[in-house]
C-alpha cells in the first residue's frame, strides 16, 4: 500500500539513524518500528509489583547501619 506520510523531525532523525545503524531500507525500518509499536499497544499492562516490608523483630540496641555488629549479634562472635 502506498501512502505518504509526514514525520516530526525527531522522529525522522531516529529513523534515519537506525537506518544507517541497521541497514534497512526506509521501508522496512518503517514497517517495522510501526509493526513493534502497534504489537506493544495491544499487550495489557503490566501489574505493579508491590513490596510489603515486615518488621523483623530486631532488639532495639542493634540496627541495619553496622551489619558486622548485627551479624556478631544474631551469630555470635564465631561467625566468620
Amino acid at each position: 500500500m502506498r501512502t505518504t506520510l509526514s514525520l516530526d523531525d525527531d522522529v525522522a532523525h531516529l529513523l534515519h539513524k537506525e537506518i544507517r545503524h541497521s541497514g534497512q531500507s526506509f521501508k522496512e525500518a518503517v514497517n517495522h518500528f510501526l509493526r513493534v509499536g502497534l504489537m506493544a499497544s495491544k499487550q495489557p499492562a503490566r501489574r505493579r509489583f508491590v513490596v510489603t516490608p515486615h518488621a523483623l523483630g530486631l532488639p532495639p540496641d542493634l540496627s541495619y547501619d553496622n551489619v558486622e555488629e548485627l551479624i556478631e549479634a544474631l551469630e555470635g562472635p564465631a561467625h566468620r
